[in-house]
């Protein structure tokens, strides 16, 4: 068995989130299509640039390292989209449905923050997220319950 080092520890933790931000990539179309505000489709298009550009630089340091882009099965990130399929399903047409889709999308933003520590870009967009679960989705939900 090889000897685990921080070197192996930091290509395992490489292709976790190079399998995620390829699978997120997927994901974000879907979730853009089935958003209801105008803001909140805006919000998953450009996420999905964003996301673009990580993969392009997630490719840029397995080439730095000397390794091939390869992605490894991650189930967090898996149960994760899932989830946000989930909601898109159960809750489609529902005055929810924006206010479910920020709160899957933030759960992938907080996956991304715990696999990049503290890049600007991820904190950002889940601030952009809260602001518009604050100023729109939430309201608009809970106007409709009651």
């Amino acid at each position: 068995m090889a000897e685990k080092t921080l070197a192996t520890l930091f290509h395992d933790t490489l292709k976790d989130i190079y399998y995620a931000e390829r699978n997120i990539l997927k994901a974000l179309p879907k979730m853009a299509r089935g958003a209801q505000s105008k803001e909140l489709k805006q919000a998953f298009e450009a996420h999905k640039e964003q996301t673009q550009g990580h993969v392009e630089r997630l490719q840029q340091v397995f080439e730095l390292i000397g390794k091939r882009a390869q992605g490894k099965t991650c189930p967090a990130i898996d149960g994760i989209i899932e989830e946000g399929e989930e909601i898109l399903a159960e809750y489609k047409g529902t005055p929810a449905l924006d206010a479910g889709l920020i709160a899957a999308a933030q759960a992938v933003e907080h996956y991304e923050i715990t696999r990049y520590g503290t890049l600007k870009e991820e904190s950002e967009t889940d601030e952009k997220l809260t602001g518009l679960a604050d100023s729109a989705a939430n309201q608009e939900a809970a106007q409709a319950a009651e």
